[in-house]
């Protein structure tokens, strides 16, 4: 099986690793390379690659117990760069599935609260979504306007609206992030409750093959027994935050490997001025770049899964690589497209596709320009955030 591994990275992975990096590569190869392009331009999500998804562990990869794989942190990275090799789409229902969804009740949860949702949810027979950003608070979370109120014979009512939730519509429980008593709690919402609204967003020429909604929450009346008890304030959030942005940083590489296998391939064979254009030396020049920064990033990325699985990792650390990642990810996606000319906006070729996906991954999760001011403040100590 050829692998971009120009620095034998190879070498460093363990048995385990390998053995899941490439075994998601058949997958992808065989079930999601053959459809994405469909469903990318009829603006669908491959539900029937759902099962599919928890038979190879890939839901909740990283966690331990409750039916869930317990992967190792750069066995599940490598995971999540296979399936974005694919198509961004598919890695970021496993990733909102098993970082945002999955991981809040395992670290958060009761006991209750875990053996209720998270086999099911490493089965893919529940999914859930993660409702943190709002129609105006993106990058500054803590500004939210969701609000939970205690009911005077217990239980909670919620009000408020989510936005860019991805698998919002198909989701059968909401993490909805709310203020309580000016706090922000976690609560497990049932998509079916009355109050709770999903409504998908369709109007996007990004993250097509993926499922974006806008949830909306009117006067939503829970349980008890939704309140994730084992945090309070921003902590709970960002903690989920930086489960997602780490495979992210992986991702990207998938995206980036992609662009770059498909545009020497295609260079080899197309023949300009008598000769293939891989012989040129614009086009040389361009490989060169795209190799470096590609092993560049899988170098920063395996160390930074080292430190994860070490626990010895900062969520800084992981802001860097998501922002250094993408960043290049979508310079290659540029480099390659230009590559193939006119070619390069084809769906019989993934690079457009990528290109456009990496427009949407360059700023969700923490936007650049947020990333950026993150590193700024860790190296300073000075917040410029305001």
């Amino acid at each position: 099986m050829a692998l971009v591994d120009y620095y034998a990275i190879e070498e460093e992975l363990h048995e385990d690793e390998r053995l899941v990096r490439d075994n998601v590569r058949r997958f992808v190869e065989a079930k999601v390379m053959p459809i994405i392009a469909r469903h990318y331009q009829d603006g669908t999500f491959p539900e029937d690659l759902v099962p599919q998804f928890a038979e190879l562990g890939l839901l909740g990869a990283n966690l331990e117990g409750y039916g869930c794989a317990g992967m190792g942190d750069v066995a599940y990275g490598l995971a999540m760069q296979e399936l974005e090799r694919g198509d961004s789409g598919v890695r970021s229902f496993c990733s909102v599935q098993g970082s945002l969804c999955m991981y809040p009740i395992h670290a958060f949860g009761s006991e209750a609260q875990k053996e209720r949702y998270l086999p099911g949810m490493a089965e893919g027979k529940i999914i859930g979504c993660f409702g943190l950003t709002e129609p105006d608070f993106g990058s500054n979370p803590t500004g939210m306007l969701t609000k939970a109120e205690r009911l005077p014979g217990g239980g909670f009512r919620i009000n408020g609206t989510k936005r860019w939730i991805t698998n919002g519509n198909l989701a059968h429980v909401a993490i909805i992030w709310a203020k309580l008593d000016g706090r922000v709690h976690g609560f497990l919402v049932p998509t079916e409750t009355k109050g709770f609204t999903a409504q998908k967003i369709d109007d996007k020429w990004s993250l097509r093959a993926s499922v974006t909604s806008e949830l909306i929450l009117e006067d939503v009346e829970v349980d008890e027994d939704a309140l994730l008890p084992g945090v309070a304030g921003m902590r709970g959030p960002l903690s989920c935050l930086s489960q997602a942005r780490y495979g992210i940083c992986w991702g990207a590489i998938g995206a980036a490997i992609g662009c770059y296998e498909t545009a020497v391939s295609y260079a080899k064979d197309r023949v300009q001025f008598s000769k293939p254009i891989a012989g040129y030396q614009l086009v040389q020049a361009k490989f060169a770049h795209m190799l470096t920064e590609i092993t560049k990033a899988q170098c920063l990325t395996l160390r930074l899964g080292r430190l994860k699985e070490s626990g010895k990792y900062r969520p800084q650390q992981i802001s860097l690589a998501k922002r250094n990642n993408v960043h290049h990810a979508l310079e290659i996606a540029r480099m390659a497209r230009d590559v193939l000319g006119g070619n390069g906006i084809m769906y019989e070729y993934p690079i457009g596709r990528h290109m456009m996906n990496l427009e949407t991954v360059y700023t969700y999760e923490g936007t650049h320009d947020i990333h950026t001011l993150i590193l700024g403040q860790d190296i300073t100590g000075i917040p410029a955030f305001d």
